[in-house]
């Protein structure tokens, strides 16, 4: 067996746009659904969604015979987090709430095997080594791994040059809602002035040579993102998807 190639990465480096679907209700049943369902990626969300490790490892497999892209978000910047997502096999990582240099060269390091990091050397009893089934993969992982930092305030703004300059970054993910909050404007984040500092964040991300990515439920801000050169580009959740369903449908039923 070897390391698998993370296709993902690859698609994003060539500047190909991915769409993807946030998994917060840690149903694995749900994250089979939506994997077959024709997104590029879902994401497994740690951080917002009630996911377990062994609640993700699930969903981690039963994405995997739908060929859907499994992309996990920590609950926190944290390396033991970090370490745990990558066991299970995942290959893309988004760290939520990065706000300096600093936080984002202490993640990009645990996403990576020594000497290039600090993750940890637990392979052999790890679902991304097969269980040791991939014997080089210490060796060989480290190059198939996708770093995205969460820039979602006012200090990763102001820092967004220095954070995408940070080696081992691969992206950089703005989280409009909280960066919306954190600038004064909770529930706002279409307002102009966090519209402004979302098209920096974006801008600099790109000049800086890496991958830009954005949420937004906001169908009618789908191609504007794209034409800026967003290429991992989250379009809705299985919680708000399902939820618009089940009322629509409760609704009709009593009209």
């Amino acid at each position: 067996m070897k390391t698998p190639e993370n296709k993902l990465k690859t698609a994003l480096q060539a500047g190909k746009l991915q769409h993807g679907l946030w998994l917060a209700t840690a149903s694995p049943v749900v994250a089979e659904l939506a994997g077959g369902a024709g997104f590029d990626w879902c994401l497994i969300d740690g951080e917002h969604g009630p996911n377990t490790v062994p609640q993700m490892l699930s969903q981690v497999q039963a994405l995997a015979g739908t060929g859907t892209a499994v992309v996990i978000r920590t609950a926190s910047a944290e390396v033991w987090m970090v370490k745990q997502a990558l066991d299970l096999g995942v290959q893309t990582v988004l760290v939520p709430m990065v706000d300096n240099a600093a936080k984002a060269a202490e993640m990009a390091r645990a996403m990576r095997y020594p000497p290039d990091g600090i993750r940890g050397m637990g392979a052999a009893l790890a679902r991304a080594s097969g269980y040791g089934a991939i014997a080089d993969y210490p060796h060989t992982a480290n190059a198939q791994m996708c770093f995205l930092v969460q820039a979602e305030s006012a200090a990763a703004v102001t820092n967004i040059d220095a954070i995408a300059a940070t080696k081992g970054v691969d992206g950089v993910f703005v989280g409009p809602a909280d960066l919306s909050a954190d600038m004064g404007y909770p529930g706002q984040p279409d307002h102009p002035e966090v519209d402004k500092a979302i098209d920096h964040l974006i801008a600099r991300t790109l000049a800086a040579g890496k991958i830009a990515g954005i949420i937004t439920f906001d169908e009618t801000r789908f191609a504007r993102y794209a034409t800026q050169g967003v290429t991992f580009l989250g379009v809705g959740g299985d919680v708000t998807v399902l939820g618009s369903a089940l009322r629509g449908l409760a609704r009709r039923v009593k009209t």
